[in-house]
């Protein structure tokens, strides 16, 4: 029997708390960051940050250009405080010109994450940022917890670095602690996904991730049903079992449930689930296969939005399907030119083998129909083109709904996470016909390739249900450097944009 590490979640524990003070000169923590501003007669300290220029004797202005700070966006300064402040260790984050109107909250969730990443094996630290509304103080608190993240599990020498283990957020406004609150179960469901999309796969196949699901939703309050290959094929789910039908690790498909008795919403997230991507006898290069690791994105942010959901108490009822499988060349796996017949009872020609993600969506997303929602979203690291046409931070969003994909757009906005509304053109419908079968799984031309994956989608979505479709292939992994609170690696993304799907149907404010 296969075993894996029995402890997913990082090797660490990050706890945050709402102060509620504005007196961060004495305030007792091992670092204390504040954020200044650009400004057109030199830098101008930003709200929470009173105080500390008159402490320093006057000279925080001047200390701060001796070090060539400028004010940007994710400068990061640090000025040991010689006991002018309680805290021994000033740090000082850039926050670009100051807003005219409000701060954006993104900002802040960017400045508080770089800070925080700064300050990796610090201790104690207290963000001193702007936070004069429960919006911003969670915003800080978000940024700082998702800047804290680290994933050393498989580290056994050489120097680590450890994340700060105390954040505390210095803010005396009304619903702060809520704010917080929430933030940290963001935070929880964020951290998960990463650790999934960083776990080899190795240690990370269809059944292990199912057992995790399982698990950790049942903790949840999540009810869980698992069918496994066996149940996969007498169900007739026939995309499913063909991706997983080459590898010695079988498929599986997860349905995660949460129901309130007050909500009148039902919501159904389908995540691809492709634990390692090989392409299958189409053979992915090398270059394009040592990060597929990450190929199962998708299906992790459906899991860790569907624990937030049920953390948060949503008054709405939420569905979430895994469809997990492995995709391995083998004597056993399917050939181009294989034909399949669908959960939906429609046949596809298979003319690449690594157009593997859209056939365990069509299974989801039809078995997601039964379950009567109001709308299903699919999320998935689906196409290369993604990267090509938005690049590597900004998610496409398609469907067969303006409004739907509009409101997921701006929910995408407001959570943080950049997403573009993307056209599915009919013309491109032709491309998929088949002379064998309903259909074929791939367009014979590379242009366009991340429409006519969804234009494909649209095919197996039941009759009269509003349907959107979210390629984060690039968003979902971080190949380059940190950024804001976005470690390399496994990022978590759309995981807030699913949570706040569902607060904007469960009639939350948007937040």
């Amino acid at each position: 029997m296969r075993t894996a590490p029995a402890r997913l979640a990082s090797a660490y524990v990050t706890t945050v708390r709402l102060t509620p003070t504005d007196n961060a000169v004495s305030f007792d923590t091992d670092a204390l960051v504040v954020g200044v501003h650009t400004g057109p007669d030199g830098l101008l300290p930003a709200p929470g940050a009173e105080g500390l220029d008159q402490a320093l004797g006057g000279r925080l202005a001047a200390t701060l250009e001796s070090v060539g700070a400028k004010g940007k966006q994710g400068e990061i300064s640090k000025i040991p405080t010689f006991g002018a402040l309680t805290a021994p260790l000033l740090v000082v984050v850039g926050l670009g010109d100051a807003p005219a109107g409000g701060y954006d909250a993104e900002v802040l969730r960017r400045a508080a994450g770089t800070a925080v990443r700064a300050l990796a094996g610090t201790g104690r630290v207290a963000l001193a940022l702007p936070a004069a509304s429960a919006e911003h103080a969670g915003a800080a608190a978000l940024g700082g917890l998702l800047g804290a993240y680290s994933f050393t599990r498989y580290r056994t020498v050489g120097e680590q670095s450890s994340p700060v283990s105390e954040l505390a957020v210095l803010s005396d406004a009304e619903g702060a602690q809520a704010a917080i609150e929430r933030a940290t179960t963001l935070a929880e469901s964020v951290s998960l996904v990463r650790d999934l999309v960083n776990t080899p796969p190795s240690d990370l196949w269809p059944a292990r991730f199912a057992e995790i699901a399982e698990q950790v939703g049942t903790e949840a309050g999540l009810s869980v049903e698992v069918l496994d290959e066996k149940a996969l094929k007498e169900g007739g789910y026939g995309g499913i079992v063909a991706v997983g039908q080459g590898s010695a690790n079988p498929p599986r498909l997860v349905r995660l449930s949460y129901s309130h008795p007050e909500a009148t919403k039902k919501l159904a997230y389908v995540g691809k689930g492709i634990t390692f991507d090989s392409g299958g006898l189409s053979l992915k290069p090398t270059a394009s296969m040592d990060w597929m690791k990450s190929d199962m994105g998708g299906a992790g942010a459906v899991f860790g939005a569907l624990l937030a959901i049920a953390r948060l108490g949503l008054k709405v009822n939420a569905v979430g399907y895994l469809c997990l499988a492995e995709n391995m060349p083998s004597g056993t796996a399917q050939r181009p030119s294989d034909v399949f017949t669908s959960f939906a009872g429609k046949t596809v020609e298979v003319l690449d083998t690594d157009a593997e993600g859209r056939l365990v969506l069509i299974d989801g997303i039809a078995r997601a129909g039964q379950d009567d929602p109001d709308v299903i979203v699919d999320v998935a690291t689906l196409t290369g083109a993604q990267i090509v046409a938005l690049g590597w931070r900004t998610a496409g969003v398609m469907g067969n709904d303006d409004d739907l994909r509009a409101e997921i757009v701006a929910t995408a906005g407001e959570q943080g996470e950049a997403a573009w509304p993307m056209p599915l053109p009919d013309e491109l419908r032709k491309g998929l016909d088949s002379p064998v079968a309903d259909i074929a799984n791939l367009h014979p031309e590379r242009f366009g390739g991340m429409l006519t994956a969804a234009i494909f989608l649209r095919e197996f979505v039941p009759d009269g249900v509003r349907w959107a479709h979210i390629d984060m292939a690039g968003p979902a992994f971080n190949k380059g450097e940190a950024h804001g609170y976005t470690p390399k690696g496994g990022t978590g993304a759309i995981t807030r944009t699913l949570v706040g799907l569902a607060e904007r149907h469960a009639g939350e404010p948007a937040r």
